[in-house]
């Protein structure tokens, strides 16, 4: 593996000290093993076919999706696949994988190792909370005939550690501000970490448009209630809301449509129909209007990607912590494929696009491509997962 970066800024980048993951460690996971990601502010993935672009991605989502309280049913659908194909399975046929983060924020580097059982049964079997050496919460299967494993968090009061069994469905992580009261320093410390991982992985947004649905209209407010979804299927519904909310980063749209779509543009927006349903159109200026319909793959793909970068948590459908801050958040972008249709000029207006964006501070990107050549002109950190 092969990471190139850009060189650093003089200055701290913008958003220094929001909780972000700043490394994913797929220890045993599908082809990976010992495999470290590490990500900046703008971070792409390349390496050919078969090189595990898509299976870091999906590591990435799925800690993500258990931070936010998912069960691990919800989160592996095949948790076969996961399993490195050459792990062997022991006395008792159990086989399984490990994932884990880095998470750098207020509460200092806090990292978390997971290691979950695929075979015979889906279930967590260990997990690791840390901060500079320390483990902070422990976890661990005792009993392979309880739906249980044995958590110990540190303490650091009358007793060093407090122990008390969890389910083996979920993250532990998650659960510490149920379990912790928060009545000594060490539970403070826990808290505070648990919180740092949780808000960093809560704040993402998976992202694949895909072209087919976004051409149909859409029912206004019926979808996604103006909220993008991953697919970006309502497309039409959210231009319908965001051109009234805000002009200046609607203005900001149209100017990165201009660079991502053929033929004059002069807005983009979203326009009813007689059955109540809304439709997207580009205007180009001399009285016509093009529906989206009829655009390119590519330029749709161009188009609902540049739109994710302008916007936010309040406009695309994840779900943030409600109880921090949105100033305290920082959103990223996991978007797999993400230069699959587009062609040169539209890969260099987007890679462009995303530094102006990322390097605000508000939205991190991380994604797989299939050439990175535009992605370090741009000044993307960039991974090359080399066979």
């Amino acid at each position: 593996m092969t990471v190139h970066t850009p060189v650093p800024a003089a200055r701290p980048p913008a958003g220094q000290g929001r909780p972000q993951v700043t490394e994913v460690r797929l220890s045993a996971f599908a082809g990976h093993r010992g495999t470290v990601l590490p990500l900046g502010a703008l971070t792409l993935l390349t390496g050919p076919s078969g090189s595990g672009k898509s299976s870091a991605m999906r590591a990435y989502e799925a800690l993500a999706r258990l931070g936010a309280g998912a069960e691990l049913a919800d989160v592996f659908d095949d948790p076969a696949a996961c399993v490195p194909e050459r792990a062997r399975a022991d006395g008792q046929q159990r086989r399984g994988f490990r994932i884990g983060c880095t998470v750098a924020g207020p509460a200092g580097t806090v990292r978390l190792d997971l290691a979950v059982q695929a075979e015979p049964e889906l279930r967590v079997v260990g997990e690791r909370l840390t901060r500079d050496g320390l483990v902070l919460l422990e976890t661990a299967l005792r009993d392979p005939g309880r739906r249980m494993v044995q958590a110990a968090w540190h303490t650091a009061g009358a007793a060093p550690v407090t122990r008390a069994p969890m389910p083996d469905d979920r993250l532990g992580t998650a659960l510490v501000p149920l379990r912790v009261a928060g009545k000594t320093d060490g539970q403070r410390l826990v808290l505070a970490a648990a919180e740092q991982m949780v808000v960093a992985l809560r704040s993402a947004f998976p992202c694949d448009p895909r072209p087919g649905r976004m051409r149909a209209p859409v029912p206004a407010g019926l979808i996604g209630a103006g909220r993008l979804l991953s697919g970006c299927d309502n497309l039409a519904e959210v231009l319908w809301r965001t051109r009234s909310e805000c002009a200046v980063r609607h203005a900001l749209l149209v100017s990165a449509a201009r660079d991502g779509c053929a033929g004059p543009v002069a807005d983009v927006f979203a326009e009813e129909e007689p059955d109540g349903s809304v439709r997207a159109v580009v205007d180009r200026g001399d009285g016509v209007r093009t529906p989206l319909a009829r655009l390119g793959d590519g330029e749709l793909r161009f188009l609902a990607l540049a739109l994710v970068l302008l916007t936010g948590p309040g406009v695309l459908a994840v779900d943030p912590v409600a109880e921090v801050p949105a100033a305290y958040q920082t959103l990223t972008v996991l978007a797999d494929d993400l230069d699959r249709r587009l062609d040169a000029r539209q890969r260099r207006a987007l890679g462009e696009l995303a530094a102006r964006t990322c390097a605000r501070g508000h939205i991190r990107l991380v994604g797989a491509v299939r050439e990175a050549g535009w992605a370090a002109a741009a000044g993307a950190s960039v991974v090359d997962l080399e066979p």
